[in-house]
């Protein structure tokens, strides 16, 4: 009897452990969601805005300014006090013609509000970054009158080299760019200022898989290059025409089926001790010799006109 007895109370005792802990977690875990709530609704008290407003920020001088020119639709324009000389009376002169509502807020509300920790004195709360269809693209190019110039993203996971090419696409005037839906960087707030507002510029499509995105532009007409250290010397091939430049993330460069379904593939010759550059650096090279030569073919082409007439 006393081993029973003794077997009972040491699971009586176990299962009283047993209970604490678990109250004990249970208590905690409220303590913490309840102040991790407090927090959050203080600093919506402190500023008077709705959670919506933190949805997606744009911050910094420039990427707000290029927001408002591009005709982003902006709720609402916050501006540190005393921060009112410069690029900011542009800005709070477009918001205001835009009738977007202005207010002026401390260094530390707006310290609060950040994301990249980097505002310069002002935020402007935004409406989610649009993505367009890969149609809207082409069509894009079609009203243009230009043949299509697209950069595909295979993988790019790092937001800064998305920012980057995204900067580069809108200065050498590619018509869009197009990133899967996993395993890859989307447009965020943090996009927009890496990008220095290009974001706001360069149509942005998402799609499911790739290699179907591949075959249906080469269905419109698309010639699809690759970019692989493997590939010819970049500057010998023909970029001109209606074209989809491929690239590839820095670790794994292109899928290996992506790779396959690609009509040719282009590489930069390298010269030093590095083998490749990064992607984002890779992609500027590739897009503004493809600039290049379009810029080329349309002179000889006006040359070739003039002197018929």
């Amino acid at each position: 009897m006393a081993f029973v007895g003794d077997k009972r109370n040491k699971k009586d005792r176990q299962n009283r452990q047993d209970k604490n802990t678990v109250t004990g977690y249970k208590k905690d875990r409220k303590k913490a969601i309840e102040k991790n709530y407090k927090q959050a609704r203080g600093m919506f008290e402190e500023t008077d805005e709705r959670d919506d407003y933190y949805i997606n920020l744009i911050e910094g001088r420039n990427p707000v300014l290029e927001a408002l020119k591009s005709g982003r639709e902006i709720d609402k324009l916050f501006v540190q006090s005393g921060q009112l000389e410069g690029s900011i009376k542009q800005i709070i002169a477009i918001a205001r013609d835009k009738n977007i509502l202005i207010k002026e807020v401390d260094k530390a509300k707006l310290d609060k509000m950040s994301k990249t920790k980097s505002h310069q004195g002002v935020i402007a709360s935004a409406a989610l970054y649009k993505y367009y269809e890969v149609d809207d693209i082409l069509d894009i190019a079609k009203e243009k009158g230009e043949d299509p110039f697209i950069v595909i993203l295979d993988e790019i996971t790092d937001p800064q080299n998305l920012g980057s090419i995204l900067r580069s696409c809108d200065a050498a005037g590619v018509h869009g760019v197009i990133i899967p839906k996993r395993r890859a960087a989307s447009l965020t707030p943090i996009i927009g200022k890496i990008s220095a507002g290009a974001v706001e510029y360069v149509p942005v499509a998402k799609i499911t898989n790739i290699n179907q995105t591949m075959s249906y532009l080469k269905e419109k007409g698309l010639w699809i290059a690759g970019a692989d250290a493997s590939g010819e010397t970049y500057y010998e091939k023909d970029l001109t025409g209606p074209l989809a430049l491929v690239v590839g993330s820095e670790g794994k460069g292109l899928g290996r089926i992506v790779k396959e379904n690609c009509d040719f593939i282009v590489g930069i010759p390298m010269s030093g001790n590095i083998s490749s550059l990064n992607a984002a650096v890779s992609c500027a090279v590739l897009i503004f010799e493809a600039k290049k030569q379009r810029l080329k073919q349309k002179t000889i082409g006006s040359l070739q006109e003039g002197s018929i007439h």
